[in-house]
């Protein structure tokens, strides 16, 4: 279907006003999805729940949000993965899904400790699952109250947070100095484009090998909810929202089907917009570590949430581009590449990279609500 002059498409933000066949139709933005967002009421009496809250909008891969909270007595908690939830296609390993723990866990200590609880944890209680996660914990936290406990200044960045996918601005460079603050030896960092542009490519060339093997571009089309219903039914997953894209749906120009045929003008779109969003690089940085234990899976997550956070109070954004850091077997060539041109040693795995830049703000990710997490 092709659209037409009966077809108009107006107004931006929360809504939008669509003329299909004569009919005017109003769209709207998610709601119930991102209510997680408004932390502003009164915290949990329970701390271990005022510290989740605030976790549960920690970044993680694909927005799969695969934890899992058993709280333990008054003040313990174990936390493991909705197996469900994993990436099996482009994250063979469930490498990326640990980072993502890693990001939970320490969102969940900066958020103890801003009401002066401190978080002792116990990562791998009953041992390292091995090469996938299995239904053993991951974590194991015990809330202490303790007055001497420092406030991270970084838990005023938690609500701001968000994942920025939009094209970013060409004419605002990144200070270095700034990019300093992101990251800790041994990562690394860079706003210049000669080392950019090698970079990008391979991140671009991956992107492809992604969308052109077709179980991997299934795993992310499956992971689609296309306008406000599916993602306030479905609070997970890629979000495609907003009123242009509520205005494709009805007209019946955007569906999993087209999003999966490569011959369709969604399919070729998708590539043209990434590949737009990906070249405007103004900088980048990484994360590395010494090995690529489900510890140091960890310690990157830790690291990565940190990093992003920093970059929100900086007015920074942040988009990962993971893609040739997957393990599945067609993007081998790219996967030792940016090892190579990161200047990896042996052993080392770069766990995370991502451009940074200014944009235009964005709106929150949806969230499943904290009692969805919890086991009873």
């Amino acid at each position: 279907m092709s659209i037409s002059r009966r077809t108009l498409i107006l107004g931006a933000g929360a809504t939008g006003l669509v003329l299909a066949g004569g009919v005017w139709r109003v769209t709207r933005l998610p709601e119930a999805a991102i209510k997680p967002w408004m932390t502003d009421g009164p915290p949990p009496a329970d701390m271990r729940l005022a510290a989740f809250r605030h976790a549960i909008l920690a970044p993680n891969p694909h927005n799969r949000q695969p934890w899992m909270i058993r709280l333990v007595g008054p003040d313990e908690a174990e936390i493991s993965c909705d197996l469900a939830k994993r990436l099996p296609e482009t994250d063979p390993f469930d490498r990326q899904i640990t980072i993502g723990f890693g990001t939970f866990l320490e969102t969940a200590r900066i958020a103890a400790a801003e009401r002066g609880v401190r978080m002792e944890m116990m990562p791998l209680p009953l041992g390292e699952p091995q090469p996938r996660l299995d239904g053993r914990p991951v974590a194991r936290v015990r809330f202490i109250k303790d007055a001497s406990t420092a406030r991270d200044p970084l838990f005023a960045a938690i609500g701001q947070r968000h994942t920025n996918r939009l094209v970013y601005d060409p004419t605002r460079p990144v200070a270095e100095a700034d990019l300093a603050r992101l990251v800790t030896t041994p990562d690394g960092f860079t706003a210049t484009e000669a080392r950019i542009a090698p970079l990008r490519k391979i991140a671009m060339d991956s992107i492809r090998i992604e969308q052109e093997t077709h179980r991997t571009h299934m795993e992310s089309v499956n992971l689609m909810r296309i306008g406000h219903a599916e993602i306030d039914a479905t609070p997970d997953g890629l979000a495609l929202s907003g009123p242009m894209m509520e205005s494709l749906t009805l007209i019946g120009q955007l569906d999993r089907a087209q999003l999966a045929d490569p011959s369709s003008t969604a399919y070729k779109t998708g590539l043209t917009m990434q590949a737009e969003t990906y070249g405007s690089t103004p900088a980048l940085f990484w994360i590395i570590t010494p090995g690529n234990t489900r510890a140091d899976q960890l310690e990157a997550g830790r690291r990565y949430v940190r990093a992003q956070l920093q970059a929100s109070l900086l007015g920074l954004a942040v988009h990962p581009m993971s893609q040739a850091l997957q393990e599945y077997p067609e993007v081998a060539s790219q996967y030792a590449e940016i090892h190579r041109q990161l200047g990896a040693k042996a052993g080392e795995r770069i766990q995370m990279f991502a451009r940074v830049g200014y944009a235009d703000p964005v709106r929150p990710a949806a969230r499943w609500p904290l009692e969805k997490h919890i086991i009873a």
